[in-house]
């Protein structure tokens, strides 16, 4: 793992990021598996709330991870996906993203898609 230094990927996840509170820019799209694990290990914390902890988490310096993407179903599409690894009521928790952005990238047009999330 490595942290995400690319200054044009770096902007657009933080800029998504910043704007958690707007609809849009931080979406789920989990397994029912992980919504279970969300219910039963963070007491049903909202997507919503977990998208102002994901920002809150980053801007106070918290690591993006930029992960090369291996897996046959999805290295076609997406090069990377992002991983954070916080802690949220006292419990590690690791979650998995998907960048979307276009090139120029400009504020208020990039989005991420939570795909995943559990203890590491």
């Amino acid at each position: 793992m490595a942290p995400l230094t690319d200054p044009e990927r770096l902007f657009a996840y933080t800029d998504a990021l910043k704007n958690w509170s707007y609809s849009g820019y931080v979406r789920f799209e989990l397994t029912d598996h992980a919504y279970e694990w969300l219910r039963r290990e963070l007491n049903g914390l909202l997507p919503r709330e977990l998208s102002r902890l994901m920002h809150e988490y980053v801007s106070l310096g918290g690591e993006i991870d930029e992960v090369a993407e291996t897996r046959p179903q999805w290295s076609g599409s997406y090069p990377y996906h992002y991983d954070l690894r916080l802690s949220i009521e006292g419990k590690p928790v690791y979650i998995e993203s998907r960048l979307h952005y276009c090139r120029p990238v400009l504020p208020d047009e990039s989005w991420i898609k939570v795909v995943n999330i559990h203890a590491p």
